[in-house]
């Protein structure tokens, strides 16, 4: 009875095992059509859980199998049933490790060479496995095709295996620990190049194993310049100058156990140092050819990369010890770096950078390493007069950086004991010249003074050159006052852009004084014959706002560009006829009038991500509108990013009724389409038509079928972003 039992079990594996081999044979056919259901993404993701399973009983059981021929075990009936018995199971759970990571392969983040040849190695090791288990009774399987095919089998079955690390770990995951014994010496910092000796090692050592051309996770490499440039599936990784708006930093300031966060939860994390150099690195436009000692001497980035590199330059020699290291530690926090001032340097570098964090207390928690710090930096931090007496316990300090606070002469005087002090910023201060006077006479190795946008006037700045021509003081210019300083950008001052009643454009600028002229026509701003903005402009409808700040002695900003919406109606209710793509749900129907604008970046964090897109089908809603309207334009605010396959919608009809099913269609329209890779845009694509009375409103919006030629993904679909709806 218990043999009759067990060959049912075998009969009935035996025939698991042939449904197995077709339905894998299926999906390899048609990998590529294959949509995996959300409940079938769980079994796909049991894939790395169960793979060590078959692993383990098909090397068992091929090298039992080497032996199998020799006439003891020939005989013995236990090693011929045990080894029957491990084939089958081997071969089995195989073909199920295959299916479920053919499952998984179908999931985002998963491409390149090395998935590639993991699949069908895999595949081969099954198919293997489960041909050689149906064919050890035949005639023409002697002892040297089993010994052949069983060597076979476990190269291949280890090939497999290592190529499976590969994508899981990166691509040298095991000869990572050797590789860094042979890291060559750090360049020479007159020598180094930003991205090439302080941002691309940081990639090397935390994203290059999940993003290298082996193992490319969201199609996105990180193993040179141009790639990096490149982006990903998910958009470009920066947008160079706005830290805030990049992708590259939102991830990595997700919280950890976020599923988007990187590196992933489990991998080595980024330091507070790396961070912060990839955010002044993204802040300074992302230059990929500069060199660290064309950084200005204060820059903020050229100052933590110094402790990297031997130094270009001779570095002072100080008479007090390094500070001890868990102290050092301790003190840097999320609010505050603590960084050396150099290589095997005893000198430490203090910069604050968290406006809301900050209180005077942080300064005297310092008083540990207060004979270590020469550099401290409180720029733009609330730092008042009474906080100065605490800068004044660091008693070797040579750089004092106290732009753009509230300190005044009074506050100066309490500098009075520093003694090494070189270089004073109080750029953005009340201070007058009088102030200075007494700073000068009692800060005996002063040498630069920082007085641009104070109350220092020019004429007053000529007359302390000339009076200590020992120091140099900088006034609205930088350097040796050859080249003004650029102004930034003007800067909207409204809560939202999107109105509905007739709204006060409100502009700014965070320098007193600058004038801002603007443009409606979508010319660029000039300073002479361009309104100037003076509060009183009022938007009664939709408008694209060019502005350029001007003030004399300083160069003309770039110019600017603000979108003001009217929507004069908001809907009742919202229902989506077609899904969203799984990846940009946003807030669902409710997103397309909720006034919340989306950024260029369509992943960025919950609170910024409101942007809702299709690829494979039509974008399709139905607004309802509990008292009728009367209605002559409409318009979809969307991104359009060519270069990752972002492009407009192709065609967008417009339907509308009294009830839901006597809509009629109103018109259509066809926004111009992409000739080639231009720079990500925002635009609002709309039309008006003659104006019609409903009371259900229908819009559907065509995704590209089709990337042209010219693309990278020609002739795949488009993605379709949209993330805010108007009707007027």
């Amino acid at each position: 009875m218990l043999f009759m039992t067990s060959r049912k079990i075998i009969k009935l594996a035996e025939q698991l095992l042939f449904a197995t081999a077709v339905f894998t044979l299926v999906l390899l056919a048609f990998t590529d059509k294959v949509v995996v259901p959300v409940w079938l993404q769980a079994v796909g993701r049991m894939h790395p859980l169960l793979l060590h399973f078959p692993l383990v009983l098909l090397l068992l059981a091929m090298g039992l199998e080497i032996f199998r021929f020799k006439p003891a075990n020939l005989t013995n009936e236990f090693y011929q049933g045990f080894l029957n018995s491990l084939w089958l199971t081997g071969a089995l759970s195989a073909g199920i490790t295959v299916v479920m990571g053919l499952f998984l392969s179908r999931e985002e983040g998963y491409t390149g060479s090395a998935l590639q040849w993991h699949k069908w190695s895999g595949a081969a090791v099954f198919f293997l496995s489960a041909l050689l288990y149906w064919a050890r009774n035949r005639a023409w399987y002697t002892a040297t095709v089993a010994r052949t095919s069983a060597v076979v089998g476990a190269c291949l079955l280890v090939a497999s295996g290592h190529l499976g690390a590969t994508v899981t770990h990166g691509n040298n995951f095991v000869w990572e620990p050797v590789a860094k014994l042979a890291k060559p010496e750090p360049v020479p910092l007159e020598q180094a190049v930003v991205f090439d000796h302080v941002i691309q090692p940081i990639f090397e050592q935390k994203c290059v194993s999940c993003h290298n051309a082996e193992k490319l996770k969201g199609e996105l490499r990180l193993t040179d310049a141009e790639s990096v440039r490149r982006g990903g599936k998910s958009g470009k990784l920066f947008v160079a100058g706005k830290p805030e708006m990049s992708l590259l930093l939102k991830r990595i300031h997700l919280p950890e156990e976020e599923k988007k966060h990187m590196p992933p939860k489990g991998k080595s994390q980024l330091t507070d140092n790396e961070i912060a150099l990839l955010s002044l690195w993204v802040k300074g436009n992302a230059d990929f050819n500069k060199k660290v000692v064309d950084l200005p001497p204060s820059d903020t980035l050229r100052r933590i990369a110094a402790a990297l590199f031997k130094p270009a330059e001779q570095v002072d020699e100080y008479d007090f010890a390094a500070a001890d290291e868990e102290t050092v530690q301790k003190l840097s926090n999320n609010y505050r770096t603590i960084l050396p001032l150099a290589k095997d340097s005893p000198a430490l570098a203090v910069y604050f950078f968290n406006q809301k964090q900050y209180a005077p207390e942080k300064l005297k928690e310092l008083s540990d390493i207060r004979q270590q710090v020469v550099s401290l930096n409180l720029n733009k931090m609330p730092v008042s007069d009474a906080d100065l007496k605490s800068v004044s316990q660091f008693e070797n300090l040579r750089k004092l950086d106290v732009n753009f606070t509230n300190i005044t002469g009074a506050g100066l005087k309490t500098l009075a004991g520093l003694k090494h002090l070189t270089e004073l910023a109080l750029s953005g201060t009340r201070i007058t010249s009088s102030d200075l006077q007494e700073p000068i006479r009692t800060l005996p190795s002063l040498k630069m003074v920082a007085l641009w946008q104070t109350g220092v006037k020019p004429a007053d700045i000529q007359q302390l050159q000339k009076a200590y021509k020992h120091i140099t003081f900088i006034g609205g210019f930088r350097g040796d006052e050859a080249e003004p300083i650029k102004l930034n950008p003007p800067q909207v001052k409204n809560s939202s852009t999107i109105f509905s009643q007739p709204l006060a454009m409100q502009l700014g600028h965070p320098i007193k004084g600058v004038q801002i002229r603007y443009t409606t026509d979508g010319t660029e701003p000039d300073s002479l014959k361009s309104p100037v903005f003076t509060g009183n402009t009022i938007l009664t409808e939709s408008a694209s706002i060019k502005a350029r700040a001007y003030k004399e002695g300083w160069y003309g900003s770039s110019a600017a560009t603000f979108n003001f919406y009217k929507t004069t109606y908001k809907p009742d209710s919202v229902n989506l006829l077609l899904p969203l793509n799984r990846v940009h749900q946003a807030d669902g129907a409710k997103t397309f009038f909720d006034g919340k604008l989306g950024v260029l970046n369509a992943n960025s964090p919950a609170w910024a991500n409101n942007w809702a897109g299709v690829r494979n089908n039509d974008l399709a809603f139905v607004s309802e509108f509990k008292q009728p309207i009367s209605v002559k334009s409409v318009a979809l605010r969307t991104m359009v990013e060519s270069e990752t396959g972002i492009f407009p919608p192709t065609i967008i009809e417009i339907w509308g009724g009294a009830s839901r099913e006597q809509m009629k269609l109103i018109t259509t329209f066809k926004p111009a389409q992409p000739q080639k890779v231009y720079p990500p845009e925002l635009n609002a694509y709309g039309t008006t038509f003659k104006p019609q009375t409903i009371s259900y409103l229908k819009i559907v919006a065509k995704p590209v079928e089709q990337l042209p030629e010219w693309h990278n993904n020609k002739g795949k679909r488009g993605f379709l972003l949209v993330d805010e709806v108007f009707i007027n």
